[in-house]
């Protein structure tokens, strides 16, 4: 007998490639990019230093509640969505990063809001130690 649907993993976005596809998540990023015509989002966070992961964010299902805001650069956003697939891309295209690779990994959202003003140092910190206790 089911009673609802599984709870997200709260994650940082760089531990979202070694999520499966169907992975229920929330996770934190910052609006480096958003296709109209596709209403996909890229959000990134570099974090932990050294990592590259975009995570490109299908926001169909919330499109009616998502404003200029949520897709401005440079924003910060909070998701909770399903990992759709997970993709290593070539970073030769990423002139910032020419000879390492970058992970894509491609999200459904079913829910998207603003972080508003945080301190994402404090933020990484209490994941990296969560992270740490969980290990």
């Amino acid at each position: 007998m089911s009673r609802g649907p599984l709870p997200s993993q709260i994650c940082l976005l760089a531990d979202l490639s070694v999520k499966s596809p169907g992975d229920k998540v929330r996770f934190l990023g910052c609006v480096t990019a958003y296709t109209v015509a596709t209403a996909t989002l890229v959000l990134c966070h570099s974090f932990p230093s050294g990592t590259d992961t975009a995570a490109h964010v299908d926001v169909k299902l919330v499109l009616e509640s998502l404003t200029g805001e949520q897709v401005r650069i440079g924003e910060w956003v909070n998701i909770i969505g399903y990992i759709t697939s997970k993709v290593l891309k070539d970073a030769s295209q990423y002139a910032h990063q020419p000879t390492s690779s970058r992970n894509e990994v491609s999200v459904q959202a079913l829910l998207l809001w603003s972080a508003g003003p945080m301190q994402v140092q404090r933020y990484e910190e209490l994941l990296s130690s969560n992270k740490k206790y969980a290990a």
